[in-house]
């Protein structure tokens, strides 16, 4: 135990005795991490909820409900819709406005249609990839910030040997040891980011996709009803 305390106590002897930079590039890195941390579990809550949403949506789309019955629901003020949802909404509600209009051709109303899904799935892709650049900020530029503290303090190290008539590996040792933990701070910092990124990109990849699939065969399936 004791040899456990005396460590802890060493590394924050090291952090508290590092110089002033390499201790700002510590801050610096210590609150990217927290940043990161944040905007994972943020990420991760929002991905999971329109996940669900889509899903619970499709099951009702496709069980063979009444499609205005299904829109008056969304369009109820009490009701939130998410996702694929408002999708669906801003579509059928631009074709029942677009189908009233005398004159208009079956065509014409199917265009603007899908051009009103396609404004809506847009915002949805705007919305699933907020802080995803954050991330990818982060996973890139922390290991080079961390590098940037190590460099300066093994500089510091080797320039304060100058000093010293007989330098030992005891004199330089401490000086490289707090200089490398902004590296270890650094990848830290910079490893679950990129993780993080990857999955999240490749989520959102999937559900843009879903998304993408529905406007297509919401579509086919106006087609249909204009031309019945």
């Amino acid at each position: 135990m004791n040899e456990l305390v005396s460590t802890d106590l060493s590394l924050v002897e090291l952090v508290w005795n590092a110089s002033f930079l390499v201790q700002l590039v510590m801050l610096v890195l210590l609150v990217a991490s927290f940043a990161s941390w944040t905007m994972v579990f943020l990420k991760r809550s929002y991905i999971n909820r329109e996940r669900s949403a889509a899903e619970a949506f499709e099951e009702q789309f496709w069980s063979g409900q009444d499609l205005v019955a299904l829109y008056n629901r969304i369009n109820s003020p009490q009701y939130e819709p998410l996702g694929l949802e408002r999708i669906f909404h801003s579509g059928f509600r631009e074709f029942a406005k677009l189908r009233s209009q005398k004159g208009l051709e079956p065509r014409l109303v199917l265009e603007g249609t899908q051009r009103a899904m396609r404004v809506s799935l847009s915002r949805e892709l705007e919305a699933l990839e907020t802080h995803l650049p954050l991330l990818a900020t982060i996973g890139s530029t922390s290991p080079y910030i961390g590098l940037f503290g190590t460099v300066w303090g093994i500089m510091n190290s080797f320039r304060a040997l100058g000093n010293i008539t007989q330098a030992t590996l005891a004199h330089v040792a401490p000086g490289i040891a707090e200089a490398l933990i902004a590296t270890a701070m650094g990848l830290f910092a910079a490893i679950p980011a990129v993780i993080a990124y990857n999955r999240f990109a490749s989520d959102v990849e999937r559900l843009y996709g879903r998304y993408d699939n529905f406007i297509e065969e919401f579509t086919a399936i106006l087609n249909r009803q204009t031309h019945a």
